[in-house]
């Protein structure tokens, strides 16, 4: 699923959050804004790499800088990149609604030891 579908619903600007429902979920407050910090990597290299691919759709090869030409739609494409959410916001909404799953290293290194 693309990015604009996994954002549409999400509202954009930080705003304050229960502290108490974030740290609820893993028991540790600092074990939540660990997973949300991953995820959030995860989504930013996703939307790196959308981004990167709508755009290469409109790469020409030029002999000079001046037969460069803006094109509308690369400029709509950007700006529309520029509006969605920040992946820390993406990120804190899918964990609170529990769309994330993870699972800690510690238990994979202990199953491994069996």
């Amino acid at each position: 699923m693309d990015i604009k579908a996994r954002v549409q619903h999400i509202n954009p600007y930080a705003r304050p959050r229960d502290v108490e429902r974030i740290a609820n979920k893993t028991g540790n407050i600092y074990e939540a804004l660990v997973i949300v910090s991953e995820r959030a990597k995860q989504l930013n290299m996703e939307i790196k790499e959308e981004l990167t691919r709508k755009l290469r759709e409109f790469e020409e090869t030029y002999d000079t800088i001046e037969e460069i030409q803006e094109n509308k739609e690369q400029i709509e494409i950007s700006r529309f990149y520029e509006r969605i959410p920040n992946p820390t916001v993406i990120a804190l909404e899918e964990f609170l609604e529990d769309k994330l799953s993870y699972k800690y290293a510690e238990e994979e290194d202990n199953k491994d030891n069996y």
